[in-house]
């Protein structure tokens, strides 16, 4: 945990606010992404739109829970639940001001270990169903995730090259002057790209197509669907949130407090997204992996060995 003594530390108890942060920011984007739905569709985009998620989730919580035949229930049921704790789990790395919830030396290990995590949550949700959608939607995503993580890890590490640090308050204070973004603008877009791909959200939204009726989450109803959901929606929340630290300075900005610029920034990524899902469609998987590993892992490199002989120049 946060050292008390330290400027800007989160005292113990903020680790009962994180939740409800999250699932703050978890509403405003399901509520953007249905505004701009209703939009798309000719229909009124007021407070119909807004009030959506909330009347989903009412609808959801008095559903009846779906049953299979020869289901691994434990295996199903605690699938879909592990998603959206690894994502809050996975932002209290994150500074929210100047210190995160967990100030870890490893935090960038820790996120991404998180990121694993979920990456087997939704696995299991599609092969804990014991059926045929479910499992392909499972083998989809594991599919996906072989080729964005690969990429992602290089984007990552690059930050912490720069900073010389695994710890996120030292990646932050290593942009002093000088945001990460500037320096390593490949590694900021595949982050944003694997960011997208990891909450199989947009145009990787594959593994839950439409064309496998649901695929990972075809058999999931009633609470299931919803923690699902959620979890899913928490995920490119967390995800986006972590842009921040790594490439956009953290909280340094003028004029307002540092927790205000976190929040600006990752408004700004969360609505970045948004609308840049409307303007692709679903990518292919086979399309994506070639993508991945013939062009995507290269600049990675590239950019990474960029920066290690910055670092060594100085």
């Amino acid at each position: 945990m946060a050292d008390p003594s330290l400027p800007g530390a989160l005292p113990g108890w903020s680790v009962l606010v994180l939740p409800p942060v999250l699932a703050v920011m978890t509403w405003a984007v399901v509520a953007l992404d249905g505004t701009l739905t209703a939009r798309a569709a000719g229909s009124p985009a007021g407070g119909a739109a807004v009030l959506a998620p909330l009347r989903e989730t009412a609808r959801l919580l008095i559903g009846q829970r779906r049953t299979t035949p020869a289901a691994d229930r434990v295996l199903w049921r605690v699938g879909g639940a592990v998603l959206p704790v690894a994502a809050v789990l996975g932002a209290a790395v994150l500074p929210l001001g100047q210190r995160p919830v967990a100030d870890l030396s490893v935090g960038v290990v820790w996120f991404n270990a998180m990121e694993v995590l979920a990456w087997a949550s939704v696995w299991m949700v599609g092969w804990g169903a014991n059926s045929v959608l479910g499992l392909v939607g499972g083998y989809r995503f594991v599919a996906q995730g072989l080729a964005y993580e690969l990429p992602h890890m290089f984007a990552i590490i690059t930050a912490s090259l720069a900073a010389g640090s695994l710890r996120m308050t030292s990646i932050v204070d290593a942009q002093t002057g000088l945001w990460f973004v500037a320096i390593m603008p490949v590694a900021f877009v595949v982050f944003l790209l694997s960011t997208v791909a990891m909450a199989f959200w947009g145009p990787f939204d594959a593994p839950v197509g439409r064309d496998l009726a649901g695929g990972a989450a075809a058999e999931l109803s009633g609470v299931d669907r919803l923690v699902f959901a959620g979890g899913r929606w928490l995920l490119l929340v967390v995800s986006a949130a972590t842009a921040v630290p790594l490439f956009l300075g953290g909280g340094a900005g003028p004029l307002l407090p540092a927790w205000a610029w976190v929040a600006v920034k990752t408004t700004a990524i969360l609505a970045l997204l948004v609308w840049l899902r409307r303007r692709f469609p679903t990518v292919r998987m086979d399309r994506y992996t070639e993508f991945a590993w013939l062009v995507l892992i290269p600049l990675t490199i590239a950019q990474a060995l960029v920066v290690a002989l910055v670092v060594l120049a100085r």
